[in-house]
């Protein structure tokens, strides 16, 4: 049964040593506190380096040639790998592909596409219907590249968001009209938004995209090809996939088993893993860190519960005297240590949930930004603050043992 006397006596005694009270419930609610800030951070730190991996499928691949930085077989280092459409059809054939999607793009540094008055200077590539699935694209106008496109040579393109918007005006619909790459003119058939934030969806966004054959046709890319982009099947594992191309492109080009310079690649799974692990380890560490700080808290609690007990020693003899049981006593001891932590674990909480929503509201909300919205799941909290009170209450059974051992004779002689 709740008793408005003995909470008022525990009131009354933090009152009376409102310094050491404050220190105390100080510790405790740094630690809950600094846990719950910890936890926040670090989850929109997370939310911020998964977003920068958004577009790119769990499961894709990329290869590129690169130089060689081994002879091997007659050839000398420093040779330039150039993949070849032979190679597209060698490709198919492993047997974790999913997706092949080649690609090849004109020039370096992008070419001039005009409409009319209106022109920029954009990246031009040549690809496949495959493409949007692996990269994640967004065609919210018309469509994407299809086999048939493919098979029939057609001119046809589809632009990239802000390539549109700077070939077109807003009100017009680009669906049907004629764009032109080096004085040869294309259908709009579609306009895609891609999905990545930061350079990489800036760079997609900025491009044209034509059927692989035409664009070879058209620029005389004759059989090259610039890199692959693969995604493996659902029950096969990438990295595999990854070195099963490496190997296969690597004899196919006659370079050295261990000349890892040649070629290029990039396992998005691996860096979701990577990922994945790295704030694994962050997570355990930011519960490291947090619960040694509350246990320092706790530990708290229970010297100062002791310090309370020898101080009130005359008095708890008193009341033994007067009739007052061991477990009353107790009671009385484990109260203020529940009443101490609870207070302050639940200030910690509270204080911890608002300077998370502040910090949130100081992060800017564009895809640019490293570093996401801080959020901290409030079961995990509400949990961890329940754990810190009975820690706290169990803290206070030393002193309240030692307490319940005073005889009263002694208690009373003490000074």
């Amino acid at each position: 049964m709740f008793d408005l006397d003995k909470w008022q006596e525990i009131l009354l005694s933090l009152r009376h040593n409102k310094l050491r009270a404050a220190m105390t419930a100080l510790g405790v609610f740094w630690g809950i506190f600094m846990l719950v800030l910890m936890l926040g951070c670090g989850n929109g730190l997370k939310a911020g380096v998964e977003r920068n991996l958004v577009g790119f499928a769990t499961n894709s691949v990329y290869v590129w040639g690169q130089r060689t930085a081994r002879p091997f077989e007659g050839r000398q280092a420093g040779r330039a790998i150039h993949f070849n459409l032979q190679d597209t059809d060698a490709l198919r054939r492993l047997p974790g592909l999913d997706r092949l999607a080649p690609r090849a793009r004109l020039g370096r540094d992008g070419a001039a596409v005009t409409r009319g008055v209106n022109n920029g200077v954009f990246q031009v590539s040549g690809d496949y219907p495959e493409l949007p699935a692996i990269e994640g694209f967004d065609v919210y106008r018309g469509r994407f590249i299809d086999p048939i496109d493919i098979e029939a040579l057609r001119k046809v393109a589809v632009l990239g968001e802000e390539a549109r918007r700077i070939l077109f005006r807003d009100d017009e619909d680009p669906i049907g009209q004629y764009v032109e790459v080096r004085g040869i003119s294309f259908r709009v058939i579609g306009v895609l938004n891609s999905s990545r934030p930061g350079d990489n969806g800036d760079k997609e966004n900025s491009a044209v995209y034509l059927p692989f054959t035409t664009f070879q046709r058209c620029f005389n890319g004759g059989n090259s090809v610039g890199w692959f982009a693969l995604t493996a099947r659902s029950a096969y594992d990438a990295a595999a996939l990854e070195t099963q191309a490496r190997q296969l492109l690597s004899a196919r080009h006659g370079i050295a088993p261990d000349d890892a310079a040649a070629l290029g690649s990039l396992n998005a799974a691996l860096q979701f893993q990577h990922v994945e692990n790295l704030f694994t380890g962050v997570t355990w560490f930011i519960w490291l860190v947090g619960i040694s700080t509350l246990a320092a808290g706790v530990l708290g609690v229970s010297n100062i519960m002791l310090i309370s007990v020898k101080e009130r020693t005359k008095e708890i003899g008193v009341r033994k005297a007067l009739g007052a049981t061991p477990l009353s006593v107790v009671t009385m001891v484990l109260q203020e240590a529940a009443a101490l932590t609870s207070l302050s674990g639940y200030a910690g909480l509270v204080a911890g949930v608002l300077s998370l929503e502040l910090i949130a509201r100081s992060v800017p909300r564009t895809s640019t930004s490293p570093f996401g919205q801080p959020w901290v799941d409030i079961r995990t909290a509400l949990i961890a603050t329940f754990v810190l009170i009975i820690a706290g209450i169990l803290s206070g059974v030393p002193p309240a043992h030692h307490a319940a051992k005073i005889r009263p004779v002694v208690a009373l002689r003490a000074e």
